[in-house]
């Protein structure tokens, strides 16, 4: 039967359709991926805020240094403690209210800092901003609903990669901010952007009703924040308190016994905050491992290569300002960018498992290049570019692993029990770092420096956690679903 003109028409209006409808929806999805990926920059903005007014902080708010201190260390537990939280709140009332609720979190927070004239108001706003971080594992969860496949390891990596890339540009745009206007504009700036994102959030990225069902684990919620937060606190001060007094160990044992007992708990629960029967599989476990590793890497480079940026001439280092450290470490910061298109082919191309050895071999490697060549700002900056690249190929490919092996349903959570793990590595890698540059200084007119061999220690130190991130990454087995994609292959 011969058809008639009308059906071929409107056959030929179809296929017409087709390529148009695929153009919208990716249009769509790109505008959600640059919306998230913006919102995870400026969320990630605020661990390098206050660096540049850091020695100014106990004049300012009128308090001791070691109290000042506390106003870093706060943004580090809010943010600790909001991923996994976030990440599940996002599995049972959808993720896009909770992205939301992150962004008011971080316009509260910059305000209640702008307006603070004391420690107290600061901490409290600094706290605030630091539980805006579960805005990035909440987005990274999102992105395999909201892309088409092809597509979605593009954007797992370009969300991924602004963990490193906000601390990275955060230090310079702050010390210009600072130097330009009065401290209080780091927050009036950060609360503008805040209002942008929440505005953006609001607008572009989609309410998708997810299909988890349940309540939160208030109980689970309030023994890991207690948990956590004597842990890390520990770790985080126990150089100014001492290592082995009373108020170290005892807030070390009270977080490691809180956090057992909370272990204990969530596996009788039967609507747990974090599964950790899921959480102990292999894939999982290994991957939560080495992102301890490598966010030890990570924070290594962000720490020593600034330091010795500064440090005067005569005690070893070269003697820039905050502003020309910043921008030294610049182009490392560029460099995660650069490389999420690049890590999203190779996640399409090698999977997840060799993309994460690869970006934790390239970590490995710009640590090396630092042990090697730290006689001029020149080298310290291709030390960490070349070690950026690899933070940056690695934040990319562990959400994807976590993604592969756990239910879309248990996403949101998994992968901010992820960024938690990330997380320890950072504070981890701060305390080990404080601990070897103060092993070995220089008197420098009444102030301890660094030595040059304190710095090369860190910088071996850093290369040895990278290798041994690459080498648990090896021992991660193949998930069902990588090996049905090769099967389909």
């Amino acid at each position: 039967m011969t058809p008639s003109p009308g059906t071929k028409v409107e056959a030929a209006d179809r296929r017409a359709a087709v390529p148009q409808q695929e153009t919208t929806e990716h249009r769509g999805a790109l505008a959600i991926v640059m919306t998230l990926c913006f919102g995870g920059l400026v969320a990630s903005l605020m661990q390098t805020l206050i660096i540049p007014v850091q020695p100014e902080l106990p004049r300012l708010l009128h308090t001791s240094i070691p109290n000042a201190s506390w106003v870093i260390t706060a943004t580090l537990l809010g943010g600790a403690i909001a991923m996994p939280i976030a990440g599940r709140l996002g599995d049972i009332y959808g993720k896009q209210r909770v992205l939301l609720a992150s962004s008011m979190l971080l316009v509260l927070g910059s305000l209640i800092c702008a307006l603070g004239g004391s420690l107290i108001p600061v901490l409290i706003g600094r706290a605030v901003q630091g539980l805006a971080m579960g805005f990035i594992p909440v987005g990274i969860s999102l992105m395999r609903e909201v892309t088409p496949p092809r597509m979605t390891s593009m954007a797992v990596s370009a969300m991924s990669a602004t963990l490193g890339v906000g601390g990275a540009i955060g230090l310079p745009l702050a010390a210009w901010i600072a130097q330009t206007f009065d401290w209080r504009g780091l927050f009036w700036v950060s609360a503008g952007l805040a209002v942008l994102m929440t505005v953006l959030v609001a607008i572009i990225v989609p309410n998708i009703k997810d299909a988890s069902r349940g309540r939160l684990d208030i109980v689970g919620a309030i023994t890991l924040a207690i948990g956590l937060s004597a842990v890390l606190v520990a770790i985080s001060k126990g150089k100014d308190w001492g290592w082995l007094s009373a108020t170290t160990v005892a807030s070390f044992v009270i977080g490691l016994v809180v956090l057992l007992a909370w272990g204990f708990y969530e596996l009788r629960k039967n609507d747990p905050l974090v599964d950790l029967r899921t959480s102990a599989k292999p894939a999982v476990l290994l991957t939560n491992l080495a992102a301890i590793a490598i966010g030890f890497g990570m924070m290594a480079q962000a720490i020593v290569v600034p330091m010795m940026l500064e440090v005067p001439v005569a005690g070893g280092g070269f003697g820039q300002s905050i502003m020309q450290a910043g921008l030294w470490m610049a182009p490392g910061g560029l460099m995660m960018l650069a490389f999420a298109p690049i890590s999203g082919w190779l996640i399409n191309t090698l999977g997840a498992k060799l993309t994460l050895a690869m970006g934790a071999t390239v970590l490995g490697l710009g640590y090396l290049c630092g042990f090697f060549l730290m006689n001029a700002p020149w080298q310290l900056a291709v030390a960490s570019v070349i070690a950026s690249a690899g933070v940056g190929i690695g934040y990319a490919a562990m959400p994807t692993l976590i993604m592969d092996s756990v239910p879309i349903t248990e996403a949101g959570a998994a992968v901010g029990f992820n960024g938690l793990m990330r997380a320890v590595g950072t504070t981890l890698s701060s305390a080990l770092m404080a601990v070897v540059l103060a092993a070995s200084t220089l008197d420098l007119g009444g102030h301890a420096v660094p030595t040059h061999s304190a710095f090369r220690w860190c910088f071996l130190i850093g290369a040895i956690a990278a290798f041994v991130g690459v080498g648990i990454t090896l021992l991660i087995p193949k998930t069902k679903a990588v090996l049905a994609q090769e099967q389909v292959a």
